[in-house]
């Protein structure tokens, strides 16, 4: 059987887990990736998953970038969410110019990060003038140029409009050079994110550096890749991670009750209770990974075939990863529960993924509101609340 395009990003990256679990202590106490891994990244292509072809990228299919997020947090939830973070963030070449495109990605490192939507800039000759603070810049400690997203001011003070009548969201582009960054990322998860906040003041930016990203009458790779969304590929590409963290917490749990015998009680492998649990969660975290994988299997079908990415697209990517993130979080505190006191030494393999798991979980693309926005999507009528099979 062939395997799926670009599938040895997902052997390149279950070979670096050695490497990721070595290092993983020292991104920790650091709040960073180590240069090791940075480079082992890089060298495997991983940082490139979801850069077009034709900018030498490998324009992964969205299944192969979720298996490979899914392995790297095997080993390291911080180094995943950074390599998901940057990996999306570069989906915005599919909306540059050739040029620009080159500039940013193929000069090495070629990363770029960025953090939320927020602020102004002003129109000027040539481009845009920005002085402004953005936070939460996952990956920027490893980047070489920064983004922020941005409502448009025009020269005579209004607000740019889309013809909808809503502002228009531009993303701009910089060196890190230009920026001043701010270490604040004193957090009790995902330490190793560096997840940073920057400014620029009176910055000059070009527009060719800039581009309406999600637009699709911007759009010049015409992939079936750029027609997800950037915020639906992050809500799988974290789901992924979501998986992979739970999927260690829960191995370890297991390693652990084929040896441990409590003080006082039977060997944990003897015990029917522990016996239940471990089947009941194994079944747990399958299902949520059956899930999640196969209605971005669903999605890709559809835009392989060359239809548009609908609402109903959306709803679906969006309830997956939000229930994936969830469900994730409860193997990982049954696995944590179960390891009992083992489990707050930090020398242990549960301390931290418990801690990286809930700050998942407390990220964007978990929140509970996404349920809302689909069931209301749901009970308007202008959506079935299941798909419809199409052969």
């Amino acid at each position: 059987m062939n395997k799926a395009a670009g599938f040895d990003l997902v052997e390149r990256a279950r070979a670096l887990q050695p490497l990721i679990t070595r290092e993983a202590d020292e991104i920790e106490r650091t709040r960073r990736l180590t240069q090791p891994v940075v480079s082992a990244l890089l060298e495997n292509g991983l940082y490139r998953a979801l850069l077009p072809k034709s900018l030498g990228g490998t324009e992964a299919p969205l299944e192969i970038f979720m298996q490979m997020q899914e392995e790297i947090a095997k080993a390291d939830a911080s180094t995943a969410w950074c390599l998901g973070q940057c990996g999306v963030c570069a989906m915005i070449s599919a909306y540059l110019d050739p040029g620009p495109a080159r500039e940013i990605f193929n000069t090495a490192p070629g990363i770029l990060a960025w953090g939320a939507i927020n602020h102004t800039v002003q129109v000027v000759p040539g481009g845009y003038k920005a002085s402004a603070r953005w936070d939460f810049a996952s990956g920027s400690r490893q980047a070489s140029w920064l983004g922020a997203h941005v409502r448009i001011v025009e020269a005579d003070g209004s607000p740019r409009k889309k013809p909808d009548g809503l502002p228009e969201i531009r993303t701009i582009l910089f060196p890190i050079a230009s920026a001043t960054m701010y270490d604040v990322w004193d957090v009790i998860g995902l330490n190793g994110t560096g997840t940073d906040s920057y400014s620029v003041e009176d910055l000059f930016i070009p527009e060719q550096f800039t581009a309406l990203r999600d637009d699709p009458s911007a759009l010049r790779e015409h992939g079936p890749l750029y027609r997800i969304p950037t915020q639906m590929v992050y809500s799988m590409g974290f789901g992924a991670t979501s998986l992979g963290v739970a999927r260690a917490t829960l191995d370890a749990a297991i390693e652990l009750s084929r040896a441990k015998q409590p003080q006082g009680l039977s060997a944990m492998r003897e015990n029917n209770a522990v016996q239940g649990l471990i089947g009941r969660t194994e079944a747990q975290l399958r299902s949520a990974r059956a899930y999640l994988f196969a209605t971005a299997a669903e999605v890709w079908r559809d835009l392989v075939r060359g239809d548009a990415f609908t609402e109903a697209h959306r709803c679906a990517l969006r309830l997956a990863s939000t229930w994936t993130i969830h469900q994730s979080t409860a193997v990982v505190d049954v696995a944590y529960h179960m390891a009992g006191a083992t489990a707050v030494f930090s020398a242990n393999p549960f301390e931290r993924r418990f801690r990286d798991m809930h700050t998942i979980a407390q990220q964007l693309q978990g929140r509970d509101s996404h349920y809302e926005d689909v069931g209301k999507v749901i009970l308007s009528g202008k959506l079935k609340a299941e798909p419809t099979a199409r052969p």
